[in-house]
């Protein structure tokens, strides 16, 4: 599915020429009608020979609906420009070719309208001549020209197959698998409910899917879709599409919303970008100035933040960050007009670079203008790169939806990093285009890693006498996702930078470490545990020798086990019990409380909390008043 559009001055005949294109007029307002001059978008479609159906918009030629005609020529895979024989080239046949060029719209070609008004066969060669000189250095610099009438049918077969001819040479729109729409229309049909109207592009959207409308974020669901007023299950990258959305009032979307997908696309209010300033300016640019900023079907005030001049003349290039009044959806390779507000001029555009830069650059800045040079000039390695610096580890597939590389191009672009060993994989998986591994630049790893181990660090200063942190305070203090967390800590732990034991982390080779006045405290604790091996001192009274950190180090160590809220054990003697224990049973079959009590000469506290430990552990189990050993 393909979309051309019309461009060119007011009463050039845009309209007419797709009415008898199509059958079809696209002024379908009664204003429009009555003022014979088109105001909002129009819509149509067409049948190639080839059997190929188009979608066409057309646009208004008068320069007060100039917001009108830049929400229409978005997303367009070739443009007619038409400008009429008896007048030639106007004001807004030059005003909408600079804003075709600067949206670098892919094919076109000029159809000449009106030719029964001529009847100068020169006149026709010197307007020729003349329209070629306003091409020239355009994306239409080599457009073909058709002449036409509409009104007699002249030159119609020859328009319908030279745009046949160019759209043949147009490659299909790329599927990455983000459907975003966005809303040039919206109305409400009876029985159906609320109706928009845009061009699909970069993902297919099938009925029954869930969708949301950004910005704003309302979850509704697609009831039905057409293209070319025929219904589809599933509507393709770069058709025109109508989407019928349930639970959707008319009055809560409007134009320049966008269709997606639930949690594929964030709006944004702050875009670096790449600015073509038009030759033909009235004024400098100059830092803060306030533009109107078209994008795709959104119209939004914004300021210049110019980074790396004081002012741009016309005819510069420039790294500028627009910081928007509004939000809108936009991503990386996105193109966008500026125009004064008062008076209206167009200033220029370009290319978004970075939909979700993370701050406020500062100007002037050698680094930064260096990284936005690099996402828009760099190989598909150094793009996908600066994806990741953007966006820190994160899954591959977000990497290449950031950067906007094709799949191909980004298949190559992980190939070039992982030569280049600057591609750090945290998880296993094929290294795909859009699986789902996660992945971090060189230097995001390295910052993630160095803070891992600084909060280690600081952690194991504050707390000598403990084993490590337990392992959801780590992630708390890093504020990382659990997947994010897990996959660190595992590639730590593999790399002999980290080590765990149970729920606790530590720094490779961390010890706990008592200071000398601590280690005489705990040599006079393990004395008395020596002294009295069967009825060692009490936990209360471990801990008044020494202190809960003291305490908690030693069970740490292993060096004492605690076997209920009061009583613990040496470590040596209680494996000696226990195994006494054991030994005790295979023989007679079954053992009491007052038979352990005496055979470790100690109280009935100490035998009771040992074998209560021990049925805890699944050593052995109650019968009766007795125990035996637990059948494994």
């Amino acid at each position: 599915m393909r979309v051309i559009g019309t461009a060119g001055h007011v009463d050039h005949g845009k309209s007419t020429l797709i009415a008898a294109l199509t059958g079809v007029h696209p002024d379908r307002l009664k204003e429009e009608q009555a003022r014979e001059m088109t105001i909002e978008l129009g819509f149509g479609w067409l049948d190639l020979p080839n059997g190929e159906q188009v979608g066409i918009v057309d646009v208004p030629g008068h320069r007060d609906f100039i917001g009108n005609m830049l929400a229409g020529v978005g997303g367009l895979d070739l443009v007619m420009l038409v400008i009429a024989a008896d007048e030639g080239v106007m004001p807004q046949t030059r005003e909408h070719l600079a804003i075709l060029d600067l949206l670098q719209i892919p094919s076109g070609l000029v159809v000449i309208s009106k030719v029964d008004m001529i009847e100068d066969a020169e006149w026709l060669d010197l307007l020729k001549e003349d329209i070629r000189r306003a091409l020239a250095g355009t994306v239409l610099a080599d457009a073909p020209f058709v002449a036409v009438s509409a009104r007699t049918g002249s030159g119609l077969p020859e328009l319908v197959a030279a745009l046949q001819d160019l759209l043949e040479t147009r490659p299909p729109r790329t599927d990455l698998g983000r459907p975003r729409l966005p809303i040039d229309r919206v109305f409400s049909m009876a029985g159906f409910g609320t109706v928009v109207t845009g061009t699909l592009a970069d993902g297919q959207f099938k009925v029954g899917d869930e969708v949301e409308i950004q910005p704003g974020g309302r979850k509704t669901r697609i009831r039905g879709l057409q293209t070319h007023k025929q219904k589809e299950e599933i509507a393709l990258p770069g058709s025109r599409t109508a989407v019928n959305l349930t639970g959707l009032a008319v009055e809560e979307v409007q134009r320049g919303q966008v269709v997606v997908r639930l949690g594929q696309y964030n709006p944004t209010q702050r875009l670096d970008t790449r600015l073509r300033v038009l030759g033909d300016i009235s004024t400098l640019l100059k830092h803060g100035m306030e533009v109107k900023v078209f994008h795709g079907t959104t119209e939004s005030l914004g300021r210049l933040r110019l980074l790396g001049d004081e002012t741009l003349p016309g005819g510069r290039e420039a790294w500028v960050q627009l910081e928007l009044r509004d939000p809108l959806v936009a991503v990386r390779g996105d193109r966008f007009i500026l125009r004064r507000p008062s008076p209206s001029e167009t200033l220029g555009g370009g290319l978004v670079v970075d939909a979700h830069p993370k701050r406020r650059h500062k100007r002037f800045d050698e680094g930064v203008l260096g990284r936005l040079d690099s996402l828009l000039r760099g190989t598909p390695g150094e793009v996908l790169q600066q994806s990741m610096l953007a966006l820190g580890p994160a899954s591959l597939k977000e990497v290449v939806l950031h950067s906007r590389l094709d799949p191909d191009a980004a298949q190559a672009g992980v190939q070039e990093l992982i030569d280049a060993n600057q591609l750090v994989t945290l998880e296993d998986g094929a290294l795909l285009p859009f699986a789902d591994v996660l992945v971090a630049s060189g230097a995001s790893w390295n910052t993630l890693a160095g803070n891992i181990l600084t909060t280690l660090q600081q952690y194991h200063s504050a707390n000598p006498l403990r084993r490590g942190i337990p392992r959801e305070e780590l992630k708390s203090r890093l504020k990382l996702s659990p997947r994010l967390f897990g996959a660190a800590v595992r590639m730590m732990i593999a790399k002999g930078k980290l080590q765990e034991s149970g729920n606790w982390l530590a720094l490779s080779g961390h010890q706990i470490r008592f200071s000398e006045r601590d280690q005489a405290r705990v040599s006079q604790l393990l004395r008395r545990f020596d002294e009295n091996p069967s009825s060692p001192p009490s936990v209360k009274e471990a801990l008044a020798d020494t202190s809960e950190e003291i305490y908690n180090a030693l069970l740490a160590l292993g060096e004492l086990v605690q076997v209920s809220p009061e009583v613990v054990f040496r470590a040596g003697q209680y494996e000696a019990m226990v195994q006494a224990v054991k030994e005790a049973i295979a023989k007679n079959g079954l053992v009491t409380a007052a038979e352990v009590r005496d055979l470790f000469v100690t109280s009935r506290k100490y035998a009771l909390a040992l074998l209560e430990h021990l049925d805890a552990i699944g050593v052995t189990v109650r019968d009766g008043d007795a125990r035996r050993l637990k059948v494994k």
